[in-house]
């Protein structure tokens, strides 16, 4: 399956990092600093809010590995179909609270290969902005004791160094694959200077876009995994 459209100039931004980085709040911030820019947002998330996307958010003690690498693959595929393709159409910039990195990375805590992965995802668009937000271990580690565990994956031993070290690896390779990477270090930035410089990044993005039709690049698989 693929996934175009003939009409409207929307740009498709996806915004993903390890549990306690911040996501939610930049996602949030960018979609007020857009709009004071009069330009038409739509924000999402994955998993999303319909029933498959509900199971999924809590259900994480119940499935596991390839079973829930399908229900998450499953619930993306719904989600670009019903949601984020059809904003895109009408020129909305779309925001998506996670997207594929956050599966290269989840998914491979889950003792999934990275081939495996992106033949569960095969025929995604690429995003025109692919934002990964990182912080140090440490810093990861605090916000999470703080909040509290939202998952299995924040739960397991060093939760918050496997993910800062998986999502580097997953930007490096999606990055060399031709994905349009931002990635940020939150470690030291306040939200603040965090939606200043990926704003920036999307501003530019749009100016780039304006007169020209959505044409995502469609993932190819397998890639070779490093070892």
């Amino acid at each position: 399956m693929s996934y175009h459209r003939t009409s409207g100039i929307g740009l498709f931004v996806s915004v993903d990092g390890p549990g306690g980085v911040g996501k939610s709040t930049l996602v949030a911030e960018l979609a007020a600093a857009l709009r004071r820019e009069a330009i038409p947002i739509h924000v999402t998330t994955e998993p999303t809010r319909t029933p498959l996307g509900n199971l999924l958010r809590h259900g994480t003690d119940t499935y596991h590995g390839l079973a829930l690498a399908c229900l998450v693959a499953g619930d993306r595929h719904h989600h670009l179909d019903s949601e984020i393709c059809p904003a895109l159409a009408r020129g909305h910039t779309v925001i998506s609270d996670r997207y594929l990195p956050s599966s290269l990375v989840l998914q491979r805590m889950d003792g999934l290969e990275w081939d495996l992965i992106r033949q569960l995802n095969t025929g995604l668009p690429t995003p025109d902005l692919a934002v990964i937000v990182n912080a140090q271990p440490h810093v990861i580690a605090a916000r999470i004791a703080a909040r509290g565990a939202h998952s299995r994956f924040e739960r397991q031993t060093d939760a918050g160094r496997t993910e800062s070290r998986l999502y580097d690896d997953t930007a490096r390779r999606l990055a060399a694959l031709g994905w349009p990477i931002c990635a940020v270090d939150a470690t030291d930035q306040t939200p603040e200077q965090l939606t200043t410089t990926v704003c920036a990044h999307i501003l530019a993005r749009i100016s780039g876009k304006a007169g020209s039709p959505f044409t995502p690049q469609a993932s190819h698989g397998p890639w070779e995994e490093n070892r």
